[in-house]
């Protein structure tokens, strides 16, 4: 996308990575985060002459938490985008700009990186990688007494001891879906509301037999995946009812009734966008504040 008024162009980076190492999504001084690695690689493609552009991310994840569908985008001037058509490697066929972006970004992090540019490309008119989307879809990850302990997984699977009812989780998780005040199930923000649309929300065993939740809303609030899936968890193991999460939902206060499952077991792995035509008017809806009897 070319907007000629700031006279750059606005790429689409689809990103994957393990959370474990970063102290999340967004940039904070003196910690590694996944905005903090990728920018600086980025300033490094471009030379670090102080213009280096800057990453707008679709969900700004946890410390911990995994990603294998994450978007962002970002803004290249006339002299970044020069900067990665005239300098080809040889042995590579010419590259678009956006191949070359994802291809040297690549060379700065590594083979090793715990973060990778899987794909860029020039973003369609009126793309913006957080207000455009329509949705954002979440994984948990659980093996528990059915399945036993692998070690190989200790990154990306939480264990429970115990054997869960994924069958009474899932009633569970299916009730809890609509259009709500989740405050129970996030960390408060000042001036932040905790109104989303749950759109779907299941648990289910996977071919190996782990306990897999699927969460999909038109965003989160902080903390709110682990949240709910943490109160499932307490219903799985016995300790609350289905009718139990609809009551603390709908008291809309944060409660110590559960807890929280630990970030490692979470990964985003996608985000959802509309047709190009309808990209300004999700942006528009976006960016209106929620309110419950928003249609």
């Amino acid at each position: 996308m070319i907007d000629p008024s700031a006279g750059t162009v606005r790429f689409r980076l689809d990103i994957a990575y393990d959370g474990t190492d970063f102290s999340g999504w967004a940039r904070q001084p003196g910690l590694r985060t996944v905005q903090g690695v990728l920018e600086d690689a980025i300033a490094t493609v471009f030379g670090r002459r102080g213009d280096e552009p800057r990453l707008v991310v679709a969900g700004r994840t946890d410390a911990g938490v995994h990603a294998t569908g994450q978007v962002a985008h970002v803004d290249l001037a006339e002299r970044h985008i020069d900067v990665l058509t005239r300098q080809r490697r040889r042995g590579y066929p010419e590259q678009s700009a956006a191949e070359a972006l994802a291809r040297r970004v690549g060379g700065v992090l590594g083979r090793n990186s715990d973060v990778v540019v899987m794909a860029a490309g020039e973003a369609p008119s009126g793309f913006d990688a957080r207000f455009s989307a329509s949705w954002r879809r979440y994984e948990y990850r659980i093996a528990d007494a059915a399945t036993g302990r692998n070690p190989l997984e200790r990154r990306t699977v939480a264990w429970h001891p115990g054997r869960l009812d994924v069958d009474a989780m899932d009633a569970a998780a299916r009730s809890l879906v609509g259009l709500h005040d989740f405050g129970a199930y996030c960390k408060p923000r000042e001036g932040a509301t905790t109104i989303r649309t749950l759109q779907d929300f299941r648990w289910s065993r996977d071919a190996a037999g782990r306990v897999v939740a699927e969460v999909r809303a038109d965003a989160f609030c902080h903390s709110m995946v682990r949240s709910l899936t943490g109160a499932c968890v307490a219903v799985g193991e016995g300790a609350l009812a289905a009718a139990d999460l609809v009551r603390l939902r709908d008291a809309a206060e944060r409660t110590s009734a559960f807890k929280v499952m630990p970030a490692h077991g979470l990964t985003l792995v996608q985000v959802g966008y509309p047709e190009d035509e309808l990209l300004e008017a999700r942006t528009l809806l976006t960016r209106a504040k929620r309110t419950l009897s928003s249609n």
